[in-house]
């Protein structure tokens, strides 16, 4: 059967794969629409396959919101010049709003990689490289969410947040968020472990501290406990637009229920 640029159009169309494999498809297939998809979507999977042992430090972080209904997603290729392609972003936007119609409310990770593998398959064939779902989270429930993405997704933040707000504080949040990488979100969020272990660097780093009286070593550890909380806490760090003051004395009845801050590829 001659196989028309027009059939090759039309398979390009409904798989994106490249005019070549789409015509070898074709040829393959004697035509056969469905039968050509179905070799390309197992060519995808062979080259996968062979692709799935190379490294994958690019990709993007993006997320999706809908009314009560949030969710971020990692993923990873090989290549910035990938990560930026509309096919990948395209992709990882898809991933992201699937994500808001899945059952979960925190780390849905495994539920999305398996979800998402034949899809993620099939584009490894059309873009040619190794890729992976990395980590996935969804959050149902809260009052307001708001995102933000720096470098087009290289470093995403997600908010989850009640109380009093405007666009301009929850944006500027996300921003101080991506800035000054908070760990918790205030001090009493602080493992009791860390503490400890804090008072104990902090005793450990200063010789002059060893004959202190317990009463006076505990009132100045506690003062570099204060400090501890400013560096890591992100209603207690210095403001992003003022490092004068803080979120919590900015805006006292605006409260951070949760928040992520993924930067591509960092360590986990």
């Amino acid at each position: 059967m001659q196989i028309t640029a027009k059939m090759v159009q039309d398979l390009r169309e409904k798989t994106g794969a490249g005019m070549m494999d789409c015509k070898k498809a074709l040829t393959a297939a004697d035509g056969d629409m469905e039968l050509a998809i179905e070799n390309l979507r197992k060519s995808g999977a062979a080259k996968a396959e062979k692709k799935s042992g190379r490294s994958t430090n690019q990709g993007k972080v993006l997320t999706a919101i809908d009314g009560n209904k949030a969710s971020i997603v990692e993923v990873l290729c090989e290549t910035d010049f990938a990560a930026k392609t509309d096919k990948f972003i395209d992709m990882v936007n898809k991933f992201a709003a699937d994500m808001l119609n899945m059952p979960g409310n925190g780390d849905i990770s495994a539920a999305v990689q398996e979800a998402e593998k034949s899809a993620l398959t099939d584009q490894i064939g059309v873009i040619g490289e190794n890729m992976q779902i990395r980590r996935a989270v969804k959050w149902e429930g809260g009052e307001r969410y708001v995102s933000y993405h720096h470098d087009g997704g290289r470093v995403s933040v997600l908010v989850e947040v009640e109380g009093e707000s405007d666009p301009a504080i929850l944006n500027d949040i996300c921003l101080h968020i991506a800035a000054f990488r908070p760990s918790y979100i205030t001090e009493n969020d602080v493992p009791a472990e860390v503490i400890e272990k804090e008072k104990e660097i902090a005793a450990a780093a200063d010789p002059k501290l060893k004959d202190k009286p317990a009463a006076m070593l505990d009132k100045i550890l506690s003062g570099k406990i204060r400090k501890f909380f400013s560096e890591v806490c992100l209603v207690d760090q210095p403001w992003v637009r003022d490092d004068k003051t803080t979120l919590a004395k900015l805006r006292p009845n605006c409260k951070v229920t949760r928040f992520v801050r993924w930067e591509v590829g960092e360590e986990l």
